[in-house]
């Protein structure tokens, strides 16, 4: 005779950990029921409910536990975490305070508070989190998470130490690999592109000309989609752009690998890296010969798993190659995909923007996290030295908005000069660029999409590169598209180039004739070219694959 079943809460643990979470919320009712002042029984429905995406619910599960533990440390970050998901970063910063109070040594706290104050330009002690913060990651704690890291490191060497301390600590190689050396013989080479990003959605913009331009006489394509479906134009144009789409949003990491491993895919394309709704953990299990970090996390992995990175020479200086665990494969132009299918809309009128009818307009929409006090300093000279003008910024989230004005008032700028922009449909936002004079970059994150749709859209963008990838984007595309006359050497020249620009009406007219053309001509928009060149990379790895070789870093040539 045995003990009798197990109780509940540890059926729910069991569940969950097999992705079943359906039925470990009904085990975990069923011990609330039994124990409904468990705080920890609270805490774990809230963290269910939380992977199911369910945050509001998973909100009031983590209350309700620190109504009965308040100062349970577990369910204090959780429910920050969920405050971060409904974007309610102020009441997540509070909840990451008081985490850092009860004990300011839980892994990444600190570095989750920084990134609750980016996102709502909260900027209040950020610098001394931010020196606390890096003084521990360089004693090797696990403090910053790297999508925090690529928004303010200023030097690759932290980037790469960042990565690699989440990498060892959550997402270590697992012990037994799927993939074991074995040599594929397909008729072609299978290549399988891993995001949550499939639907209407930034990525997505850049990338489906690339995926309908694949070669399938030599390339076999999977999407592997584990975000929302949308029933977006966006979702069903890259539906059909694969020749399988693989939807795997219910599965756990472990089954997506096997399912990677079962289809023999040669080259696994992780577009996801360590940003938000990633799942590096399919990565670990080794379920293909290669694997890529490309695109959708401009930094190294720091992970003995990743096998590559695509760049080109103005995003990773060859001399910065020593700050990424992958080899660098070099494309010419431009490391980011892009065509010239993208359609705009109507231009809107100013007054339909709420900007004033006359004055200039200085624009960034770029996301509110990478505002940075330095950068905002300097918009708000030129707004004072420039007459009439105004800074056009996107309307991120209402608390930013209120940051961002309070900041320009303590600047001595009249707060209304900072008109905000509404997020729109892509043809509508596209449309809306026309009524901008010159779109400023920041550092050290600059504008990626954002910068691809300005300069598509004819809008001159003055830049500063930095000295990590997310800082050399738009250098990149603007190199792409021979235009180095935008690119500055600091930000005291940034500054002043931004000004002449709009103290001189000709000059500026010059630069926006220049960008109209190359934007018939550049390779940056080419989606066909693009792909060509992708192709000859994927190739090259696949080949030293199929000798023996070990990967390595090298240069892909024009492909014809």
């Amino acid at each position: 005779m045995g003990d009798g079943p197990p109780p509940p809460e540890h059926l729910a643990k069991l569940h969950f950990q097999e992705g079943r979470f359906e039925l470990a919320l009904r085990h975990l009712d069923l011990a609330i029921a039994a124990a409904p002042g468990t705080a920890q029984l609270w805490n774990s429905r809230g963290a269910v409910l939380a992977t199911m995406t369910r945050f509001e619910d998973a909100h009031q599960s983590f209350s309700r536990a620190l109504m009965l533990a308040p100062d349970f440390a577990s369910a204090s970050i959780n429910r920050a975490h969920v405050l971060m998901a409904l974007h309610r970063y102020e009441a997540a910063i509070a909840d990451y305070e008081h985490v850092l109070r009860i004990n300011d040594r839980i892994p990444f706290a600190r570095g989750n508070l920084i990134r609750a104050k980016l996102q709502c330009c909260d900027w209040r002690g950020l610098a001394e989190e931010w020196e606390r913060a890096l003084d521990e990651m360089r004693a090797g704690r696990p403090i910053i998470s790297p999508m925090v890291a690529t928004t303010l490191c200023d030097a690759p060497q932290d980037q790469l130490r960042v990565s690699r301390i989440l990498a060892e600590t959550r997402y270590p190689p697992a012990r037994t690999p799927l993939w074991n050396g074995e040599i594929y013989r397909h008729p072609r080479i299978r290549i399988a592109y891993l995001s949550s990003d499939f639907h209407a959605h930034a990525t997505a913009t850049l990338m489906a000309g690339l995926f309908e331009a694949h070669d399938k006489t030599r390339f076999e394509t999977f999407a592997v989609s584990f975000g929302p479906e949308d029933a977006s134009p966006m979702r069903q144009r890259l539906v059909h752009a694969f020749e399988h789409f693989l939807t795997v949003g219910d599965k756990n990491d472990t089954e997506i690998a096997k399912l990677l491993r079962e289809h023999e895919i040669d080259i696994a394309i992780d577009l996801k890296g360590f940003t938000d709704q990633s799942r590096p953990g399919i990565l670990t299990a080794r379920p293909a010969p290669l694997q890529v970090n490309y695109l959708g996390f401009p930094a190294t992995m720091g992970a003995p798993y990743m096998d590559y990175i695509v760049a080109d020479r103005v995003v990773v200086p060859p001399a910065n190659a020593i700050h990424y665990t992958e080899k660098i494969v070099y494309l010419p132009h431009s490391y980011q995909p892009n065509d010239r299918t993208r359609a705009a809309g109507t231009p809107p009128t100013r007054a339909s923007e709420n900007l004033p009818e006359i004055g200039f307009v200085f624009c960034c929409f770029n996301a509110s996290y990478k505002i940075q006090p330095v950068i905002f300093d300097i918009w708000m000279r030129l707004i004072r030295d420039v007459p009439s003008s105004v800074l056009w910024l996107l309307d991120d989230n209402p608390q930013a908005q209120r940051n961002l004005k309070r900041e320009a008032a303590a600047r001595g700028v009249d707060a209304d000069r900072l008109v905000f922009a509404p997020r729109k449909p892509v043809a509508e936002h596209l449309a809306r660029h026309s009524l901008a004079d010159i779109f400023l970059d920041t550092l050290p994150y600059n504008a990626h999409t954002t910068a691809s749709d300005a300069l598509w859209m004819g809008l001159p963008l003055v830049t500063c590169p930095g000295t990590t990838f997310p800082a050399r984007v738009s250098a990149s595309l603007l190199s792409a598209m021979g235009l180095p006359e935008l690119m500055t050497s600091s930000l005291a020249e940034y500054e002043e180039l931004a000004r002449a620009l709009a103290r001189d009406p000709q000059r500026l007219a010059a630069i926006r004739a220049k960008l109209a053309r190359s934007c018939e001509t550049s390779p940056l928009f080419d989606a066909a070219q693009y792909a060509r060149n992708l192709e000859s990379a994927y190739m090259t790895m696949w080949e030293r694959q199929q000798r023996g070789d070990a990967p390595a870093t090298f240069t892909v040539d024009t492909a014809g």
